[in-house]
């Protein structure tokens, strides 16, 4: 059987298990770019951990030519957030024939967020004949897992979830998506501020390809989507959190002070015209001690029932789901296809 050939875009922290799993499965890595001036020149053994593999880290300025030559199957982005940041990327496989599946949080379920940017991509890959999909902890944790439990229950009234994370085990870029190192007065100005508007000025900012999402808005219309509900309203807010004391951050190179912004606990609530309301909450900060990640969902009606799953290891499960998905993005339709319309993830052994 032909091996799956892998190109990966980012090499920080979510590439070392990324990559390491993707070896284990029978996949080939065949190429690998970053910003990263102290990783550039170097093997990416020194991001797995391994025996050299010739594989090279190179500038990722150098994409375009390093996909020509490699011709992968799949790339893999664990780079930014947002849609607006990995677009150029996306865009950049795409026409040149590779797939995409990205940790990009945002493209989880971008329809709802950044629908011109995405309609363009999803028309764009349609014609090349390429899969874009976003996925990780988010595709079964806060998703298929939910759905399943869904599918037991006799009648729905509400959906409610709550998920926390440690934002040091991500990356600078998530950290500071999420507010963290920022004074509360800082934090209500850069990032509570933009849901702190009308629904007309958020539908502007959506239309124009400028609203940042919370990732909880996506995952509340990924839910409805496998769901089959159809949304009425959506809102957001976020809100800071705090330490007792101050907290180092080495993701940050800084001491957090007392009382400043250590992350953000966002809350999306979707309201669906057949009366079920989808209530979420992603609690991502800097973690003292006693800290550890949690991931409780609630579906209410008849029955009511209960899943809470504590110490997750979301960067691992992370890691571990878009590994697992390679082939079905590979074999899915062409398009920007959200794993709302894949079936469910399963278990690989080999590729």
């Amino acid at each position: 059987m032909k091996k799956i050939k892998v190109f990966q875009i980012g090499c920080g922290k979510m590439s070392k298990y990324i990559m390491e799993y993707i070896r284990n499965l029978g996949g080939e890595i065949v190429g690998a770019v970053d910003i990263n001036e102290k990783i550039i020149g170097k093997d990416i053994c020194t991001i797995i951990g391994c025996e050299k593999t010739g594989i090279i880290i190179k500038d990722i300025s150098k994409l375009e030519e390093l996909l020509n030559e490699t011709k992968p199957d799949i790339a893999v982005i664990t780079t930014m957030s947002y849609l607006n940041d990995v677009a150029d990327n996306i865009r950049t496989c795409i026409t040149n024939g590779v797939n995409v599946i990205t940790t990009s949080e945002e493209c989880f379920y971008p329809q709802n967020s950044n629908p011109t940017l995405y309609e363009e991509l999803d028309c764009l890959a349609k014609s090349y004949n390429v899969t874009v999909t976003g996925c990780g902890y988010q595709d079964v944790f806060w998703g298929n897992l939910i759905t399943t439990i869904a599918s037991s229950t006799h009648k729905i009234t509400k959906i409610k979830g709550s998920s926390s994370y440690n934002v040091e085990d991500y990356g600078i870029a998530l950290a500071l998506v999420h507010g963290s190192g920022l004074s509360v007065e800082e934090f209500n100005i850069k990032i509570a501020s933009r849901d702190n508007i009308s629904e007309a000025e958020r539908t502007k900012l959506i239309n124009n390809k400028e609203y940042t999402p919370s990732y909880m808005w996506n995952t509340v219309g990924w839910l409805a989507d496998k769901l089959h509900l159809t949304p009425k309203s959506l809102k957001s807010k976020c809100l800071p959190t705090t330490y007792k004391e101050d907290i180092a951050s080495d993701t940050l190179n800084m001491t957090i002070p007392k009382g400043n912004a250590t992350g953000m606990s966002a809350i999306a609530i979707l309201e669906t015209e057949e009366g079920i309301t989808i209530e979420a909450e992603s609690i991502g900060k800097v973690y003292g001690p006693e800290d550890y990640d949690t991931n409780t969902w609630t579906i209410y009606g008849e029955p009511d029932t209960t899943i809470t799953i504590n110490k997750p290891d979301t960067v691992r499960l992370t890691c571990a789901d878009i590994v697992n998905r390679l082939p079905d993005v590979i074999n899915a339709e062409p398009g920007f296809i959200p794993t709302s319309k894949l079936n469910e993830g399963t278990y690989k052994i080999k590729y």
